[in-house]
């Protein structure tokens, strides 16, 4: 396996697609490992420690380099992971509903001699009002269950963020942010094949404003 395929410590289905547009070939080994927060982490220091000990615990295969994500919500400095039931997801959701949090996902990238670079998306998320009808509704689905703060922006159905008031990173807030992705895996000297800000705006349908500036090394 060379080194311009990317072997995904996560079972995630999203990060498994997201990462699929860049072209480049992925095997997928998830990594287990305790997602605990310690006390007084911040999401961004726990979200960092969690991806690079989920890179730390797959083993590259042919000098593949190994790439571990891990995002939180965070709500007014509390921290909201995936909810355990339905009860906390109704409790997640309500407590969301109507304002701004910040979705931050950290990624870890590491080379078969050990090498690792990590980078941090922060992206603020406007919520709508939705109904207390709506978030039954959804909860009863179980689509919030595996999801961190209980929701998906992609969700055509729920459609839980007030998309009119959202300019930051839309992969991010799905789990995976791909173009600080792109511009680490540059400082380990793998390209993506394809023009990834084009591609994801092509399949997620988000006419993304940011892309130029993280890019270039900003955000």
């Amino acid at each position: 396996m060379p080194a311009s395929r990317i072997m995904l410590a996560s079972g995630s289905p999203r990060r498994q697609e997201l990462l699929a547009l860049g072209g480049w070939e992925i095997a997928v080994r998830s990594a287990q490992v305790d997602e605990a927060p310690q006390q007084g982490e911040t999401g961004r220091e726990l979200t960092r420690r969690l991806a690079r000990n989920k890179a730390a615990a797959i083993s590259s295969v042919d000098g593949a380099v190994v790439l571990a994500a891990d995002t939180i919500v965070v709500d007014r400095e509390r921290l909201l992971g995936k909810p355990l039931d339905s009860a906390e997801a109704q409790r997640m959701l309500g407590q969301l509903r109507g304002r701004s949090h910040v979705v931050v996902t950290s990624i870890a990238l590491q080379k078969a001699d050990g090498t690792i670079v990590q980078d941090t998306c922060e992206s603020t998320v406007p919520m709508r009002r939705y109904s207390d009808g709506e978030i039954a509704h959804y909860v009863a689905n179980g689509e919030p269950l595996d999801k961190a703060g209980a929701y998906a922006i992609q969700d055509g159905a729920f459609e839980p963020v007030e998309m009119s008031s959202f300019s930051d990173c839309f992969a991010n807030v799905m789990g995976l942010p791909l173009c600080h992705v792109t511009r680490s895996l540059r400082r380990l000297g793998v390209e993506p094949a394809v023009d990834v800000p084009a591609a994801c705006i092509a399949h997620t349908g988000y006419d993304c404003r940011v892309y130029p500036a993280i890019l270039a090394g900003a955000g």
